[in-house]
Order: structure tokens, then C-alpha cells, then sequence
């Protein structure tokens, strides 16, 4: 494991000594909320889905809790593993995905960990996290690329939909930001691969092509190896298998 700013970044599966027999990987996700390959699909298509159609929806239609970019990537993970039913499209005024019903493994709120769904603690999880604060609702971005996700190199091009960009903005007085990588759009569909973003303080969310983002007028925010501030591509921790 190496330390890579105020990210620790696993190169590889802990080894098999230093496992938790509750954590397959020791980054503090419970086996119990990782996904298999059926249920990894129909979540990258929710929170993706999710995330965009903010994009699209007028500010008053838009869920008030979004205020800024963590806000967005809480609200849509979150929303994308509960159970998506016609009750639930009425109260989040987003319309069902064709064939992307729900997960299948367990659904928002899990009644192990009930509403706390955000790792905010170091360290592998062990039974006795579920009572000792190590989970919150709430994760602002830090705690998001340290706790609940790992990263997976600096290259765009290994980004799958649902997969988050990360930033740290030395002069900022909240320096560390996020992007959504959605991939292809489920909504224009017209080919082009997108990001999704809410800015925060000026309350505006923003899509850019991949084309746009690599070439920003600003260079801080290109998603290329060579920019420092560019933290990398990473990957949620449920998404992780042996396997």
C-alpha cells in the first residue's frame, strides 16, 4: 500500500495473512455489500442514469440536498441501490431504466447497516463497525476517494461508467472535487462519451465530452497524468471482487 497525498492507493488485494475473514480486501467495505457482475451492471446504469438526468433536470425539479459535487455522488449512489419500484419512481420524479429494475444482492437501506451507507473510518471492517460510528450518511469527498473507493491509475481510458475523477485544487479553500464518468449518455445518446459535475456554491451542473474535459481552458482540471491536481480514476469498493 502506498501513500499518494491524502489518498491510499492498494495496488492489489491484501495478502491472504492479513485479511479480514469479513473484508476480502481490508479497505473497510464489508463483503456483504460487494456486487457480482450481474448487479455491478445494473448499478453503473442507476448511478450514471442518476447522476445525468440532474443534468437535465430544472434546478427547482433537482433533489435539494445536491449542493455540491459530493452531494451529487451521495445522492445517486445511494439512490441507485434501493429498490426501484413504481413507488419509488413517483417520489424521486425519475422514470424506471428498461431492464435495470433493482440490484439483486440487497437494497437501501441495508438493515445491517441501515441508513449509514458511506465508510469514514480507516482500516478493515470488522462486525463491531456497524455500532461504532466507522459509517455515516454523510461523506464529503476526501472521505469518499479514501474510504469508499480505490483507485485504479491516472489514464481516462480506463474509466468505466460510474467510475469517479478525482482532484485536489491546492489553492482552494475546499480543494478536493469530483466528476462522475457516465461513458455513453443514456439520455442524448449521440455517441460521446460525458462527464457530470455540480460545481457547488454557484449551484450549476455541468456535462463535458471527454473531448472537452481533456483540452479545459484551465489546465487544473484536465484529466491527464501530467496534471498534478488530477488525482486519478476510482473505483467504488463494492465493485471489487476476488474474482
Amino acid at each position: 500500500m502506498t501513500r499518494r497525498g491524502f489518498f491510499y492507493v492498494t495496488a492489489a488485494a491484501a495478502p491472504l495473512c492479513a485479511r479480514s475473514p469479513f473484508d476480502a480486501f481490508s479497505d473497510g467495505t464489508p463483503d456483504f455489500l460487494r456486487l457480482d457482475r450481474d448487479d455491478e451492471r445494473v448499478f453503473r446504469r442507476w448511478f450514471t442514469f442518476l447522476a445525468e438526468a440532474q443534468y437535465f433536470q430544472p434546478v427547482e425539479m433537482r433533489p435539494p440536498e445536491i449542493v455540491d459535487c459530493a452531494a451529487l455522488i451521495r445522492y445517486a449512489y445511494r439512490e441507485a441501490l434501493r429498490l426501484h419500484d413504481s413507488r419509488w419512481s413517483a417520489d424521486a420524479r425519475v422514470p424506471l431504466l428498461t431492464g435495470a429494475d433493482s440490484i439483486a444482492a440487497w437494497h437501501y437501506p441495508d438493515p445491517r447497516l441501515g441508513a449509514n451507507l458511506f465508510r469514514v473510518t480507516p482500516g478493515p471492517y470488522d462486525p463491531a463497525d456497524l455500532g461504532n460510528g466507522s459509517f455515516a450518511q454523510f461523506a464529503d469527498v476526501k472521505t469518499l476517494g479514501r474510504y469508499n473507493t480505490h483507485r485504479i491509475g491516472r489514464d481516462l481510458d480506463r474509466a468505466l461508467p460510474g467510475d469517479l475523477l478525482l482532484y485536489r485544487q491546492n489553492a482552494d479553500h475546499l480543494p478536493f472535487h469530483s466528476m462522475i464518468y457516465l461513458g455513453a449518455s443514456q439520455i442524448s445518446r449521440d455517441g460521446g462519451r460525458y462527464v457530470v459535475y455540480h460545481t457547488g456554491a454557484d449551484g450549476i451542473m455541468r456535462r463535458l465530452s471527454t473531448t472537452q474535459l481533456l483540452s479545459y481552458p484551465e489546465p487544473e482540471w484536465r484529466a491527464l497524468a501530467a496534471n498534478p491536481n488530477f488525482l486519478g480514476v476510482f473505483r467504488w469498493n463494492i465493485l471489487r471482487r476476488a474474482s
